[in-house]
C-alpha cells in the first residue's frame, strides 16, 4: 500500500476513543508521531547524524528532503503478509537504498503479533532512522532511544540488541 501521510493517522488520536481498537500498525505510528512531537524540542537540528527536520517530515508526511540520500524521498509503508524472508527475522525493516526516489518500510506479520505497544513504537522510531539516515543499526537505536527518553523520561531496554550489534564500540550511546 502506498504510504499515506501520518497526519491522517495522527488525527485518529483525537477522533477515536481511548477504548477503541485500532490496528497495531496504526497505533504504533500514532505513538511514534506523538513521542517524536514531544521529544522534538529537545532534539536540536541534528542528533547522532540524523537530520531531525527530515526525520519529522518522513514520520509525519511520508516525504522528506534528504541530504543523506540526495533529493526528495518518499516513504512507501508496506504491510507484508509473508512471514518468510526478512519478515522471518524482523518485525519491520527498510529496503535500502531508495529506488526511484522511494524508500520502502516493510511491516511484517510479527509486528502485530508480538511485543508491546512500547516495543512497536520503538520499532517505528528505529526504522524511520534507517529511512532518513541509512543502515547503521547503532545510530538507529541510539536515536530512537533518545526520542523515547526525551518523550517519556525512559527508554525501552535494548541491551541484548545493543550488544549483538557491537554498539558499545560504536560512536553512539544510549541515553
Amino acid at each position: 500500500m502506498r504510504f499515506l501521510p501520518l497526519v491522517f493517522a495522527l488525527s485518529a488520536l483525537f477522533v477515536l476513543p481511548q477504548a477503541a481498537q485500532a490496528d497495531p500498525v496504526t497505533t504504533a505510528l500514532n505513538d511514534a508521531v506523538a513521542a517524536f512531537a514531544k521529544a522534538r524540542p529537545q532534539m536540536g537540528r541534528e542528533a547522532f547524524g540524523v537530520d531531525v527536520a527530515a526525520y519529522g517530515d518522513a514520520l509525519t508526511a511520508g516525504r522528506f528532503a534528504s541530504a543523506y540520500w540526495g533529493g526528495e524521498i518518499a516513504l512507501d509503508l508496506h504491510q507484508s503478509r509473508d512471514a518468510g524472508g526478512s519478515c522471518g527475522r524482523f518485525a519491520a525493516y527498510v529496503q535500502l537504498p531508495p529506488q526511484d526516489g522511494t524508500i520502502r518500510m516493510v511491516v511484517c506479520p510479527q509486528f502485530s503479533a508480538d511485543g508491546t505497544a512500547a516495543l512497536r513504537r520503538l520499532t517505528v522510531l528505529h526504522e524511520m532512522v534507517h529511512v532518513v539516515a541509512g543502515p547503521d543499526e547503532c545510530r538507529a537505536m541510539a536515536f530512537a532511544a533518545r526520542v523515547e527518553a526525551a518523550a517519556t523520561g525512559a527508554f525501552t531496554p535494548v541491551d541484548r540488541y545493543w550488544q549483538a550489534n557491537n554498539c558499545p564500540a560504536s560512536a553512539f550511546s544510549l541515553p
